[in-house]
């Protein structure tokens, strides 16, 4: 491939296995909900096997073609509700070969596993302490269920895929793929925004429905006094 890269001279090996170690457990890190870490995982490499095309490197293509293909057939039995579990094996390995992947591609696993690090070393806590601060955790405190957290985190990847793919094209291909990304990003955030909407209206709801049948319960209680006086005063 003639495509340049960046050489960063004695500090490449150290530089190489920080990334290496933060990618395999990036992917490990949101293994937290049946179906995300595969397929963040393919769509991670299906913008990878479009990057390597266009710069003819036909063996990395062949290895993620296989990748891909074995993320495709494990998706289906991964969903919610899943009948088989990569378990940290799998999730580590997937991320052990996406290591190459560019950073766009992996932007979700890798900004959410900063966000952890961060979020527990600021509270006094060991980085690697399990929480419920994880994105699709506050994607499920927003209302939506396991599979719609998982949907808006694929299209959220699929969007910054096309994005990586897009620093590699020219022309109308960039233009094409670039109103594409922006299109599912919108879909995303109209999505987000209906579903947030719809749970606040059912809290509200259920509250106005727990007030109604306190209000009951009370006034059934201030009745019964009465009634049992009443009672005492016929007889």
């Amino acid at each position: 491939s003639e495509a340049t890269y960046l050489n960063l001279g004695w500090l490449s090996i150290p530089v190489t296995i920080i990334w290496i170690v933060a990618i395999t457990n990036a992917v490990n890190f949101i293994d937290g909900l049946d179906g995300l870490a595969v397929g963040v995982s393919a769509i991670s490499t299906a913008s990878l096997i479009v990057i390597a095309l266009m710069v003819k490197e036909v063996n990395i293509v062949i290895i993620l073609c296989a990748l891909f293909g074995a993320c495709l057939g494990f998706i289906p039995y991964n969903m919610n509700p899943a009948k088989i579990f990569m378990g940290d094996t799998g999730s580590l390995l997937l991320g052990y070969v996406l290591a190459t992947v560019p950073v766009l591609a992996l932007a979700v696993p890798l900004s959410d596993t900063l966000f952890a690090f961060c979020r527990r070393i600021l509270h006094g806590q060991s980085p690697f302490h399990a929480d419920r601060g994880h994105f699709h955790h506050k994607l499920m405190d927003l209302g939506l269920n396991q599979k719609q957290a998982v949907a808006i985190l694929y299209a959220i990847s699929a969007t910054l895929g096309l994005a990586a793919v897009v620093l590699t094209t020219k022309g109308t291909i960039r233009i094409a793929l670039l109103i594409l990304a922006l299109l599912i990003g919108f879909v995303v955030c109209a999505f987000i925004r209906k579903s947030v909407h719809k749970h606040h209206l059912e809290v509200e709801l259920q509250e106005a429905k727990a007030a109604a049948e306190a209000e009951t319960a009370a006034a059934a209680e201030n009745t019964a006094p009465v009634q049992e006086g009443n009672d005492e005063q016929t007889h």
